[in-house]
């Protein structure tokens, strides 16, 4: 007969029967059994961040460099509030999370009790599932059954709500036998339909002007995904381009790379997908950063989306062939039919002589300066100087993201590691402490903005204790830049509020947190200031200045087309129109 054991007990229990290793977590009163339950064992280590919501984002950044779940442990009602950011952030990028808060015991639930709040209520829009736990004996059950889908499908977080009464109470657990906890109501769709798949290799051995455009789905599909996505590039020799949340899945030495598209995308990129006679969606989701304005998206094209989310195809942009399924398996039993029947690509030199005169636009051409640092050029020095060392790269959110997505070049998966649906401000550093945590030996760089990495700048500290050697580059221009360009193109250069007054002194706050702190302030010093913080052992915060009013371009203005895309700031002509704003 299995020994009865606390609530506490079993939760550890069952994740360490799941493999799970660190656990990103804030003590409270509501959780204080389940600490007490970690303190009494060896096997998973606990990262104590600074605020939930830093890890919540430090489980994010874990997730998406080793392809494992993150595991986040917080308090009731502010713990678990805190957290939900990096929850909803989770859900939009497809991030395989397991959030456990503690609550209130059950006698008290809706009484307003100390820090009680209606998590799952409160989740219930920002998670694939939650649960509010009150029978100890389900509760080995329920962490198994929320691995499985947080991990499988689409990714994304769940959250387990755990009064305190049932981690104290107890039960009888055993390690359930697989298959045995699966949600009735949730059977994804893994293999895709072989009608289907037999469709889309018909198409794309016929097509002209093809283009594979792909997204995070590949780099959530595994690592074995990027690989059959080289091979089908390869027999098709159709040029790929990436969404923001998939860079990395395409290597981007390769002549059938054209770059990140949408919003600020490639020329190149943008151009092609308008003129394309047959685009491949592949785990990507057709979103408003990608499409431009929906009327006049790829008029030209037929269009097949595989993604293993159903309600995904057809959401946006209308196709003519939905596959679903893994997108990973999709393309290999793509790769597998078209070998078999032995086809050949049409003749695509005339595509890519055209492709090579969009290229020739050099859309991502800066104008140069000797004394003052352009930020394009800071990350293009970065990439030169680490590009031997595969690095993993994370960022904030602003200008310094889209620089960071044009000009730093990846060639295999799980190294870029950025905000994409929420564009959640104060996601990077945590993101990068969890990935450093995660990939002890890799070298680890938050490229980040001055504003944005003061919106979790405590965990700075978690850092320190961890001795976690991460490196953070500011491209500090002393503005909110992205909001300032907005303002810029949207509303005739009235900078409200955008002016980042009052910043700390990044070395000083650096060396009070136990870092060390660098400033770089010319371009002339560039290299040398990288190559310090590169060598310095421990964590590393420069403090790189750079030309204050530099603008993100190339640039698909809000409402308009791919083919409307500005390459310069000297292309901006006034103040957008109303319908514009609203899209913003």
């Amino acid at each position: 007969m299995t020994a009865e054991r606390s609530g506490a007990d079993i939760l550890i229990e069952a994740l360490t029967d799941l493999g799970v290793e660190i656990v990103f977590g804030y003590p409270g009163g509501a959780v204080l059994p389940i600490y007490d339950a970690l303190f009494k064992q060896k096997k998973i280590r606990h990262i104590l961040v600074r605020q939930e919501g830093g890890a919540a984002h430090a489980a994010e950044g874990y997730a998406r460099s080793t392809g494992k779940p993150g595991v986040v442990l917080v308090t009731s009602g502010p713990g678990a509030t805190n957290a939900v950011t990096g929850i909803a952030d989770a859900l939009l990028d497809s991030i395989p999370m397991v959030v456990i808060t503690g609550q209130v015991g059950t006698p008290l639930i809706g009484t307003d009790a100390f820090q009680e709040c209606d998590t799952v209520g409160i989740t219930r829009h920002c998670t694939k599932h939650n649960y509010l736990v009150k029978d100890p004996a389900k509760l080995g059950d329920i962490v198994h059954e929320a691995f499985h889908i947080a991990t499988s499908g689409r990714p994304g977080p769940v959250v387990i709500d755990l009064p305190k009464d049932v981690q104290v109470a107890t039960a009888p657990y055993r390690k359930p036998a697989p298959g045995a906890v699966l949600h009735k109501g949730y059977r994804p769709q893994v293999k895709a339909d072989p009608v289907a798949i037999e469709a889309a290799v018909e198409m794309l051995a016929a097509a002209e002007r093809p283009i594979l455009y792909t997204g995070g789905g590949i780099i959530n599909s595994g690592p074995g995904a990027a690989q059959v996505l080289r091979e089908l590039a390869r027999i098709t020799g159709a040029p790929v381009t990436s969404t923001l949340m998939g860079l990395g899945a395409f290597p981007a030495s390769s002549p059938q790379w054209l770059g990140m598209l949408g919003m600020h995308g490639t020329y190149e990129a943008n151009l092609a997908m308008n003129e394309a006679d047959l685009i491949v969606a592949l785990g990507a989701r057709f979103d408003d950063r990608v499409t431009g304005r929906l009327d006049a998206f790829a008029p030209h094209s037929r269009k097949i989306h595989v993604d293993i989310d159903r309600s995904s195809i057809n959401k946006i942009v209308r196709v003519d062939l939905g596959i679903v399924g893994d997108v990973g398996r999709a393309m290999e039993d793509m790769v597998k039919l078209w070998k078999v029947r032995q086809h050949q690509p049409q003749d695509l030199k005339p595509w890519f002589a055209r492709i090579d005169q969009w290229r020739a636009k050099q859309c991502l051409a800066y104008p140069e300066s000797i004394k003052e640092i352009m930020p394009q050029h800071a990350i293009r020095r970065l990439w030169e100087a680490t590009r031997d060392r595969n690095p993993i790269i994370t960022t904030e959110v602003g200008q310094h993201q889209m620089w960071a997505a044009q000009h730093f070049h990846f060639e295999g998966p799980n190294k870029w590691l950025t905000s994409g649906g929420l564009g959640t401000m104060g996601y990077g550093l945590p993101a990068a402490i969890g990935a450093q945590v995660g990939n002890p030996n890799a070298l680890v760089i938050d490229i980040a903005g001055e504003a944005s990495i003061l919106m979790n700048i405590q965990e700075m500290s978690t850092a320190a204790q961890y001795r976690l050697p991460v490196k953070v580059f500011i491209l500090n221009n002393e503005y909110m830049g992205m909001v300032r360009q907005w303002q810029d193109l949207t509303y005739g250069g009235r900078y409200s509020e955008s002016y980042s007054a009052a910043l700390p002194d990044f070395v000083k706050l650096a060396e009070a947190y136990g870092w060390t702190g660098l400033r770089i302030e010319g371009t002339q010093e560039l290299d040398a200031g990288i190559e310090q913080m590169l060598s310095t052992p421990g964590p590393v915060m420069v403090d790189c200045r750079v030309a204050k009013l530099a603008n993100c371009f190339p640039m698909i203005p809000s409402g308009a087309a791919h083919t409307d895309m500005l390459l310069q700031a000297d292309e901006v002509s006034g103040e957008m129109d109303d319908e514009a704003k609203a899209l913003v």
